[in-house]
Formats: C-alpha cells, sequence, structure tokens
C-alpha cells in the first residue's frame, strides 16, 4: 500500500468521522431553530388574537351596549367572533394557518370541537392549572403543530348568553337556536383557543439549508484533499522517491549516480542530507577496498 493511499484512507476516515458529527449537530440545531421559528409564528397568532379579545371586551362590548340599550344581540361584542374574524383576514393571505376557539358545547354551531379539539379542551378541563399546551399532530398536508390555551368562563356577563335559555337575548335565539350554548358555569373551562401551524415549510427550508451545507462541507472536502495530495507529491513522495531511485542505483553498484539536493531545513532535507553522507561514505569506503 503507497504512502499516498494510506495517508488518504486516514484523512478520510478523520473526515468522515467529523463529517458525521457535523452533520448530526447541524441537523438538530436546524431542526430545533425550525420548531421555534413554528412556535414563534403560533405564538404571534395566538396573541394577536387574545389582543382582540381584550379590546372586544374592554372597547367595543361597551361602546355597542351603550348605543344599542344591550338587548339585541350583535355578534361584534362577542370575543370568540372578533378574534376569529381578525385571523381569517390574515388566513386570506396565510391559508395554511388555523385559528380556532373549539368549544364543546357552542352557540356557534362552527365553533364545535372536533375530536382531536375535544381532547385538548378536555386536557385543560382535567388540569386545571395548564394555561398553555404545545403539541404536534399529523394533517393532510403533512405535520402540523399547534399551542392552545384554555377558555374558562371568568366574566358573569358571559353567563347572560350561555346559561340559562330563558335569559338569552332573543335575537341570539333567533340566529342560533336554543339547542347549544347554555348551562356554561363559572370558572368552567368551555374550549380552548388553538392555533395551527403548518410544519411543512420551515422543514423544507431546515431541510434545504443541511443539504447546502452537506454539499458545501463536501466540496471542501474534496478541495482540500487534492489541495493535501498535490502539496504531499511535491514536497514529499517525490523527493523520497529521488532518494529511493539513488539508493537504488548505488546499491547495484552505479557510484557516479547523482548526490540527492537536500532543500530547506524540515525533516525531509534532514534525511536527505543524512542520505547524502551515507553516500559519500560508501563511495569512499568503495574506493578503499579497490585500492
Amino acid at each position: 500500500m503507497s504512502l499516498r493511499l494510506k495517508f488518504n484512507i486516514a484523512i478520510s476516515l478523520v473526515f468522515l468521522l467529523g463529517f458525521s458529527i457535523a452533520a448530526y449537530v447541524i441537523d438538530q440545531i436546524l431542526q430545533k431553530n425550525a420548531r421555534e421559528e413554528i412556535l414563534n409564528t403560533a405564538g404571534l397568532i395566538m396573541e394577536s388574537a387574545h389582543s382582540v379579545r381584550n379590546y372586544t371586551i374592554n372597547e367595543v362590548r361597551p361602546a355597542l351596549d351603550t348605543n344599542y340599550g344591550g338587548t339585541e344581540f350583535l355578534p361584534q361584542t362577542v370575543p370568540a367572533y372578533a378574534a376569529s374574524r381578525n385571523i381569517e383576514g390574515l388566513r386570506q393571505k396565510y391559508p395554511e394557518y388555523s385559528y380556532k376557539e373549539a368549544t364543546l358545547n357552542p352557540t356557534n354551531p362552527a365553533s364545535r370541537a372536533t375530536d382531536w379539539e375535544a381532547s385538548v379542551v378536555n386536557y385543560f378541563r382535567d388540569n386545571r392549572d395548564a394555561n398553555e399546551l404545545i403539541g404536534e399532530r399529523q394533517t393532510a398536508t403533512g405535520p402540523s403543530l399547534y399551542i392552545a390555551r384554555p377558555i374558562a368562563v371568568k366574566n358573569e356577563a358571559c353567563l347572560a348568553c350561555h346559561g340559562k335559555i330563558d335569559d338569552a337575548p332573543e335575537s341570539m335565539l333567533a340566529r342560533y337556536g336554543s339547542a347549544n350554548g347554555f348551562g356554561w358555569r363559572m370558572e368552567e373551562v368551555v374550549g380552548s383557543q388553538i392555533v395551527s401551524v403548518p410544519m411543512s415549510l420551515p422543514l423544507a427550508r431546515a431541510d434545504e439549508v443541511f443539504r447546502t451545507f452537506i454539499i458545501s462541507l463536501a466540496a471542501v472536502y474534496i478541495s482540500l484533499l487534492l489541495l493535501v495530495n498535490l502539496l504531499l507529491h511535491y514536497i514529499v513522495i517525490r523527493p523520497v522517491k529521488k532518494m529511493a531511485e539513488i539508493a537504488g542505483e548505488v546499491s547495484l553498484g552505479n557510484m557516479e549516480a547523482p548526490e540527492f539536493e537536500a532543500k530547506g531545513k524540515d525533516e525531509l532535507a534532514s534525511l536527505g542530507e543524512s542520505f547524502s553522507r551515507m553516500r559519500r561514505s560508501l563511495v569512499n569506503a568503495m574506493s578503499l577496498l579497490d585500492d
């Protein structure tokens, strides 16, 4: 096995080890960053919905109740309606994002929780101290990450529409009927705010960055390997071959073989000088024997 081959095998093994470690670390970092990006996006949507809810409760509802006397049911005074309409405007440009105030017993059938949403609501009902739940689920378009927060009855004003049927505004009953959305109690967890963000796009970007990194690293390795092999040839292999050729000629009795010209002050140059001294000593010894 040649010196060049041994050297290439050794450096390739070292590279493969470092390459594997670097690829694993970079992949984990990219996946983590992608997940954090998704969580930040979901959190931004959730906070936007929360802000609209507070605005509706603190400013819109009092203003409309004052103007309409509080006797007419206006969906615009409902925090869930306002938040959903606000996010619906966002979804016109980003349809892959979704926001829903999933409720187990809603007035509006569109807010009824699906099976997986109901499991989220029940989680908050079983864990009253939990303020947030983060999870992943598979959808028709790929994996999706969701952030959920509980919706609990904190204001007695909510019971005016969701307590007893007899207390509900007639205009609300005319709009939604009397079959659902009643019997709520104070402090009861009735639903959950759920923001779902698809993971496919951030993960695809992470995979693209990972592929670019791998290709770039491989290109750097190949370039360095070619450069090192070139230097190895001119600095080590060619001088060693030259010494081997001279030694071969001398061993066959050619005392007129040229001397090896050692250049530089490195270890190879020291070896060349030692070889030249040994050659001259051998020539002198052969001359004494001839005499």
